[in-house]
């Protein structure tokens, strides 16, 4: 926690108070129900919270069963790649901007401005007569979902109270999971009937009535008189990142796809060089503090999140190494995001210090675990019986996520009293999460390339690779957990 939180006179400004409730720090007591969030006096909060971080995941993975459809009717096949680039791109741009929106507008003003810019990117690409012009609407709903994304975990903070922070987080992060799932089932089922535009058209409905809510469910919260500076340079740092990225996981060849990366890496890093000299910055100013857990949580969510790119291969592996039809391929490839959802039910009831440490450092093992086992069982013709197989052990994968990533959330959220640098560390979860699934996801392309033209070694590539990186997510955090524990950026457990 940096010193300026504490130098004040007299302690924390008054306006603290307003925006941040009071920490409940009793590591034993148990967290409250999930009928108290779901319960009369939060559910329109709660809706909208979710629902906007449900339809931007939704979208990611929405359009790709959609495309094939789109593109017998448009043309534009040689931009058939660039739909997911251009909307990844336009997420995490978003991200990064959700403190200065709610500081210039406030929860209300963010929240529909978020929602109608993704109703009418959805409208655009409802109505849209080439791809060119369904590319450009894809940006403009990539740009509210990724507004939307991020809200979702920084208006946590001032739209429940602190005792359901946790619940709350663990309800953000399951619409990930959920996402994920529905994504490419709602396209499929659209598709199927040759209705892809009406697939946008009830994304659009569905972001016009979450956007009435708002008003009506969300607590109104003071706006900055000034101008609002926003860090043009950082933003320009982690957007071509991001770009380099998309780019990487479209071209053709392994030593394409590794510069990419590699272009990828170096912007990164002189982004992170950039925000720790800066005054203007994307990250709140914990993040790059000497001693900080903040860095160590972030890394820890984008290990995590990094895993969830697995997904858009594995259906490729259950129809050319199972002979699976390509709906079924499809759902059991959705059993990581099941097994994330559904844990955190569970996870999220979690309370005491050691356990929820405990929870951190377990999941990323899980996933890296459960990764390693699915790639030691593939096979060429892979008999039914180790098919099956599969399902629990991607579900087991999909639960290391669920069982560390609210708390993990908790934690940014929790690092900081001060509303608008807990707002931007809020924000900054989603920012990652968006981040580290287009990183994933490239690195998954550049994997399989290097498979050649065996599917089985692009299948293990992939599922070894990836493993190994999420497991270095158990490394980071235990890094979070050691430096909270020695007290130099201590953060609670969970509210």
């Amino acid at each position: 926690m940096s010193s300026d939180d504490h130098e004040q006179p007299g302690g924390p400004k008054p306006a603290d108070k307003t925006f941040v409730q009071p920490l409940r720090r009793d590591p034993v007591g148990a967290p409250p129900a999930w009928r108290e969030l779901l319960g009369r006096e939060h559910l329109g909060a709660a809706i909208v919270l979710a629902g906007g971080v449900l339809v931007g995941a939704i979208n990611i993975y929405l359009a790709a069963s959609l495309l094939p459809t789109a593109v017998s009717e448009l043309g534009g096949e040689s931009f058939y790649a660039w739909n997911m680039t251009v909307y990844l791109v336009a997420m995490v741009i978003a991200t990064m901007l959700t403190g200065r929106f709610l500081s210039r507008w406030g929860n209300v003003g963010a929240y529909l401005f978020g929602f109608a810019t993704f109703t009418v990117g959805s409208l655009v690409c409802a109505v849209s007569a080439s791809m060119a012009v369904l590319l450009v609407s894809r940006g403009v709903q990539g740009l509210g979902a990724g507004l939307l994304s991020g809200l979702g975990f920084a208006v946590i903070r001032s739209a429940l109270p602190a005792q359901l922070w946790t619940r709350g987080a663990a309800l953000m992060s399951a619409m990930y999971g959920v996402g994920n799932f529905a994504g490419p089932a709602i396209g499929g089922l659209f598709a199927q009937f040759g209705s892809w535009r009406l697939a946008f058209a009830a994304m659009a409905v569905i972001g016009a009535v979450c956007g009435a809510m708002v008003p009506r469910v969300l607590p109104r919260s003071e706006r900055s008189s000034g101008r609002v500076p926003i860090p043009v340079v950082s933003l320009l740092l982690l957007t071509t990142a991001a770009g380099a990225v998309s780019v990487a996981g479209v071209v053709a060849g392994t030593s394409a796809k590794a510069a990419g990366i590699g272009v990828a890496l170096l912007l990164a890093a002189g982004f992170v060089v950039h925000e720790r000299r800066s005054e203007l910055r994307v990250f709140p100013r914990t993040t790059y503090q000497r001693g900080s857990s903040l860095k160590w949580v972030y890394l820890t969510l984008g290990l995590l999140s990094f895993g969830v790119a697995v997904e858009s291969f594995l259906p490729l592996f259950g129809q050319r190494l199972a002979g699976l039809p390509p709906l079924v391929a499809g759902f059991f490839a959705a059993a990581i995001s099941l097994g994330w959802s559904v844990t955190q039910i569970g996870s999220s009831s979690v309370s005491g210090d050691r356990a929820v440490r405990r929870l951190r450092v377990l999941g990323p093992a899980l996933l890296a675990l459960g990764l390693l086992v699915q790639g030691l069982l593939q096979r060429e013709n892979t008999p039914i019986l180790l098919v099956i197989v599969w399902v629990p052990v991607l579900f087991a994968a999909g639960a290391g996520i669920g069982l560390a990533y609210p708390h993990l959330s908790v934690a940014a959220m929790s690092s900081t009293p001060d509303p608008e640098e807990g707002g931007r560390a809020a924000a900054g979860i989603a920012t990652v999460t968006s981040l580290s699934i287009a990183f994933g996801t490239a690195v998954a392309g550049a994997l399989v390339n290097m498979g050649g033209a065996s599917m089985l070694d692009a299948a293990r590539h992939v599922l070894f690779g990836i493993a190994i990186v999420c497991g270095l997510g158990a490394l980071t955090a235990y890094a979070a957990n050691r430096t909270s524990r020695d007290g130099q950026n201590p953060f609670p457990s969970g509210p």
